[in-house]
């Protein structure tokens, strides 16, 4: 029996979505109560009346990670309280969200400092409250899925935009280095850092993107062809997540992409590794304002002092070495391909209990697990976008991972459009969120 479908913002007629997000408004705080999505409420309403109808995202209801900056309220980046003076200017990205018109209605829960790769302790997965929702853009991710969101905000330092949109069952773009502006973003590791967007289907994160002036109108990926596909990675992922990854190749192959099997799991574990050398470095360096409250969470202080006992030469040499690794995964991996398909995980969605440093079935491995395949994108500055691709063996949503060449985002959200034009699985509603959303009959497709 198939699941009950959600939309995206996309297919709806100005009636509709005027509807739409008056019922994101009235349903925010049930979807809240059930799921713990929002940690504040957003005061971006306060100009609505001026607002006008022919603002590209007009209306459209957004949640953004409670690590932004907005006027008169110091973000809480995941911590019980704040380690900041509320800023005086809101962070750039939201003043190009509310420029478009679109209405944030939350401040999403993450993961401390964003440093947290499970989403243990943050937001509950809407498709079952035992699993983890993923982070560190956990509440974004499950905002989206829940129904109480069109879009969310959020970031990704070595895959907190991918692994949610995997354990979520929802479409997670990581741009590449440097196209959203971060001003006004906490920073955790800034030479890997970038702003991601979350949505039901790439269809809306292309007209969120294109809205706020994100997209160049070039490709810098024009001259290639075809599609790579790390065979090795899926011979390394859990039966039901190649099964369902599998699926979604089958499905770009039926959409007469051209396919070629390529090997890039040396490359991937390499210039993975790295990337979280640099992640833990930097973050440790630019977190020292925080440590006090950091230290107060055994597991994140542990991790701030694995990076400060990365020095600073070997710091350099990575980031040095960046553009040479780049141009070398780029020939030996792609190829002439313009696009590499991988699985979003090797892993299922862990349960909770998996993910909790208290619990006696906790595992560091399973953590690091969770972002083996996506940190690399973000040390080499590519970006990629996690397509829901099917259900695993426990009834989980699976991700399938496109990374394309620099600068070519256009033609990376434009490729998943393509996918999901015939396809349906990022549209499936998850099964605690169906009888609160089913009450209202304007949003089930």
């Amino acid at each position: 029996m198939s699941l009950p479908t959600l939309p995206q913002w996309t297919a709806l007629t100005p009636q509709r979505r005027v509807a739409e997000a008056e019922r994101c408004r009235a349903e925010r705080g049930q979807l809240d109560a059930a799921f713990g999505l929002f940690v504040a409420d957003s005061n971006a309403r306060a100009n609505e009346a001026n607002r006008s109808t022919d603002e590209p995202l007009a209306g459209l209801p957004y949640a953004a990670k409670d690590m932004f900056d907005r006027p008169g309220r110091a973000a809480s980046c995941g911590l019980a309280s704040s380690f900041e003076t509320p800023p005086t200017r809101s962070a750039t990205i939201l003043d190009r969200m509310d420029a478009a018109g679109a209405d944030c209605i939350g401040l999403a829960r993450m993961a401390k400092l964003a440093y947290e790769p499970s989403g243990f302790a943050t937001a509950c997965n809407p498709w079952n409250l035992a699993f983890a929702p993923g982070g560190s853009s956990s509440g974004s991710a499950a905002a989206v899925a829940s129904g109480a969101v069109f879009a969310a905000l959020g970031s990704d330092t070595g895959g907190s935009v991918r692994i949610p949109a995997h354990c979520c069952g929802v479409t997670g773009w990581k741009p590449s280095a440097g196209l959203v502006p971060t001003e006004g973003a906490m920073a955790l590791a800034p030479s890997l850092d970038t702003i991601g967007i979350l949505a039901r289907g790439a269809a809306d994160i292309l007209m969120v993107a294109e809205a706020t002036g994100l997209l160049p109108t070039e490709n810098d990926g024009a001259g290639h062809r075809g599609i790579a596909v790390a065979e090795d990675l899926l011979q390394r992922a859990e039966p039901s997540i190649r099964v369902a990854c599998e699926a979604g190749i089958d499905h770009f192959l039926g959409l007469g992409y051209p396919l070629e099997g390529r090997s890039a799991g040396p490359a991937v574990d390499a210039n993975g590794d790295t990337a979280l050398r640099v992640l833990q470095a930097e973050a440790a360096r630019g977190l020292g304002a925080s440590q006090a409250l950091a230290e107060q969470d055994p597991e994140l202080a542990r991790r701030l002092a694995s990076g400060r006992r990365i020095d600073d030469a070997t710091l350099r040499h990575d980031l040095d070495g960046r553009d040479e690794a780049r141009a070398g995964f780029l020939a030996s991996v792609f190829g002439d391909s313009a696009f590499l398909l991988t699985p979003v995980m090797a892993i299922r969605t862990p349960t909770l209990a998996e993910v909790d440093p208290a619990a006696p079935g906790f595992s560091g491995r399973t953590l690091y697990a969770l972002s083996a395949f996506l940190r690399f994108a973000n040390y080499l500055g590519l970006p990629a976008l996690a397509l829901p691709t099917g259900i695993d063996d426990r009834g989980m949503p699976v991700g399938l991972q496109i990374v394309g060449r620099p600068g070519s985002d256009r033609a990376l959200l434009e490729l998943g459009v393509a996918f999901q034009a015939t396809s349906s699985w990022h549209g499936r509603m998850p099964p605690l969120a169906q009888p609160i959303l089913q009450s209202t009959e304007s949003l089930v497709a």
